[in-house]
């Protein structure tokens, strides 16, 4: 592969008003997007405001971030909407074709910030999301001649235009005084929700961190969307073991807080990547690239989506390290190196897989 920039990237505000704001990753400042075919975006809602009813081009996973609120999903061919109570660390996959709407409730003393990241490989660009609202100044029926709308809603023309007309706003409101949205619905959130932070844990090492995996066992809408997620928190300078994507996925990582040092290696030994990576911050390790991070002091948590709906990971270190595996006179021929320190190397990480705790 050719050298592409990998450096970790912040979004930029796409739109938004009083309600709140959606801001959006572009190939443009993170190239990987495009090379991999995936959009990345986040929605941060002041109290009271609404996300208006939009699709997308690409099938998504949101991750909550932030607050808490209520979402809601119009699955393909669905009579009714679902209506789902959202909070941080809720995970939702969200197939093609899917309408949704997001609020944050007027009472709010947090915004909700949602994060989305999805494969755009479908799309109308690659590397970025294409939203089509149903609604407001960008609305889909404000192209469409009032002859349109009027017939396909059954309403006089006048009655169509005034409509269409009446919602100025584009993509984001913040919704009247007095105004209610309908309540959400425990048995609505069966199926559609995982939260991360309450999920049992996949990983969980004392003081080294802990991982909770998104796939088709805990999420079936996965499988419809086509990609997998983790979400991973490793402790103060708690290492995460190299590893590598061994099913050709690309995998895209979202800082969600904390900080720490990131290093990606790439074919011929080249260390592509070294950085210090932030809360905020969006980057993406090409398919079968090495990637390690060591967390500062206030350790570090990160959500990823995998391009595979139930991923594998190799990893080079630990207990369940491909060394582990190698017979040790094959590891002694390959590092050019004594038996005695083949057994060194070998005695080492006999009990620690994937996270290493600051010894």
């Amino acid at each position: 592969m050719a050298a592409v920039d990998l450096t970790p990237r912040q979004p930029r505000k796409a739109y938004g008003g009083e309600g709140g704001a959606y801001y959006e990753w572009s190939p443009a400042d993170l190239p990987m997007l495009g090379v991999a075919s995936i959009g990345g975006a986040k929605l941060s809602l002041a109290a009271g405001g609404l996300s208006l009813p939009s699709y997308s081009d690409s099938a998504k996973v949101a991750y909550v971030l932030q607050g808490k609120g209520t979402c809601g999903i119009v699955l393909p061919e669905a009579t009714k909407e679902k209506v789902v109570a959202v909070k941080e660390g809720d995970a939702l996959a969200l197939p093609f074709g899917v309408v949704t709407w997001w609020h944050n409730l007027p009472e709010s003393t947090t915004e909700l910030v949602v994060l989305f990241l999805g494969d755009t490989s479908k799309g109308h660009k690659a590397g970025q999301f294409t939203n089509m609202q149903l609604t407001g100044a960008t609305g889909i029926f404000t192209g469409f001649s009032t002859e349109f709308v009027g017939r396909a809603f059954d309403l006089a023309e006048s009655d169509a235009a005034k409509l269409v007309s009446s919602q100025p706003a584009s993509g984001i409101v913040k919704i009247k005084a007095g105004q209610k949205l309908p309540e959400p619905s425990a048995a609505d959130r069966e199926g559609m929700a995982l939260n991360c932070l309450e999920a049992p844990l996949d990983v969980d090492i004392k003081n080294g961190g802990r991982v909770v995996v998104l796939n088709t066992q805990n999420l079936p809408l996965v499988k419809e969307v086509g990609l997998g997620a983790d979400l991973v928190r490793i402790d103060a300078h708690s290492m995460c073991s190299p590893g590598f994507s061994c099913d050709s996925a690309y995998q895209v990582t979202y800082i969600v807080r904390g900080s720490g040092r990131v290093q990606v290696v790439g074919n011929d030994g080249k260390r592509v990547l070294e950085t210090r990576d932030e809360g905020g911050n969006l980057f993406i390790v090409p398919r079968f690239f090495v990637v390690s991070k060591i967390a500062d002091a206030s350790g570090m948590e990160w959500f990823s989506i995998i391009t595979t709906p139930n991923p594998i990971f190799s990893h080079l270190a630990g207990r369940t390290s491909v060394w582990k595996a190698i017979s040790p006179e094959v590891l002694e021929a390959s590092f050019n190196t004594t038996p005695e320190m083949e057994k060194l190397f070998r005695s080492k990480r006999l009990d620690s897989e994937i996270f290493f705790a600051p010894n």
